[in-house]
């Protein structure tokens, strides 16, 4: 069947219901000027993150059962995310929506979900206004039944400048068979081409289950995406799994004018995202490293 949500667009009453902000205009209006322009001239910074349900992993241990039961994953999500100063992220694999609304809350963002194909949510966070979001984009038609089990979904995020940002949430299917994610992506750049020639700001972030080494990925680079790793990263960026990483699949990738301005892009391998090995009790948030973008 297909999804009837999948080219379902948010009416301006669904993002004030989804505001962290308890129903506060979600506007960046209700700041003074002068702290609006300080907040432009701040860096933007955005994280890519499969969050594994929010349920810990390896999903054995001990601790990380007693964490999930005691409710505190929201929490522990939260704390640990805010020493980076995100100011976007990116969830795939996101959890039920009460616990996203906590993080969100504790984190002072606003949040957009976009439903699944499967049982795959995803979720995109702004501390910044989202001013319209719409699930699986396809320009022609809707969603076939087979893609984007997992999700894609676009939405506006409205810089404190002024300047509207474009932001394609993403999380490709995981098949080791590449023939889905090769349906998946030209759909999916079709849907894009208008901003990309149009040389608009464009984020694309999530879990794209493909490496740099492949012809997924050479679909992204030859259509204009720039990976930010690739540009200024170091060292290999493997971001799964959180005990010992040896891939590298989640991506925050840009276009247009941000593309100019990223300055750091790197996996989160420390804290509480990462597994201690030489401790059999140890556990991380997730299976999957959390990808750090830094725009100027």
């Amino acid at each position: 069947m297909t999804d009837p949500q999948s080219n379902r667009s948010f009416s301006r009453r669904d993002l004030l219901k989804r505001s962290a902000l308890g129903g506060v205009a979600l506007t960046a209006s209700c700041f003074t000027s002068v702290l609006a322009d300080d907040q432009a001239k701040r860096p933007l910074r955005v994280i890519s993150y499969n969050v594994y349900e929010c349920t810990g992993w390896p999903k054995d241990r001990a601790l990380g059962k007693k964490a999930t039961a005691m409710g505190q994953m929201p929490d522990r999500f939260a704390h640990e995310l805010s020493l980076y100063e995100p100011d976007i992220i990116n969830f795939s694999e996101s959890p039920k929506e009460e616990v996203v609304q906590a993080i969100a809350k504790r984190l002072g963002m606003n949040y957009v979900r976009f439903p699944s194909g499967g049982n795959w949510p995803g979720t995109l966070l702004s501390r910044y206004e989202i001013v319209d979001a719409k699930n699986a984009p396809i320009l022609d038609g809707e969603r076939p039944s087979d893609l984007f089990t997992r999700h894609w979904g676009q939405a506006t995020v409205k810089l404190p400048g002024g300047e509207s940002l474009i932001v394609h949430s993403a999380h490709l299917h995981p098949s080791p068979e590449p023939d889905t994610r090769l349906r998946e992506i030209p759909l999916m750049l079709k849907s894009m081409k208008k901003d990309l020639d149009a040389g608009r700001s464009m984020l694309l972030i999530g879990d794209l289950n493909h490496t740099p080494d492949v012809k997924e990925y050479k679909m992204w680079i030859d259509a204009g995406w720039v990976d930010t790793f690739a540009k200024v990263g170091e060292g290999d960026g493997l971001t799964i799994k959180a005990d010992t990483p040896d891939r590298r699949i989640d991506y925050v990738m840009a276009a247009g004018p941000i593309a100019e301005k990223v300055k750091q892009s790197r996996p989160l391998f420390e804290g509480a995202f990462r597994v201690n090995t030489a401790d059999p009790n140890a556990f991380a948030l997730s299976d999957h490293l959390p990808q750090l973008a830094v725009f100027e």
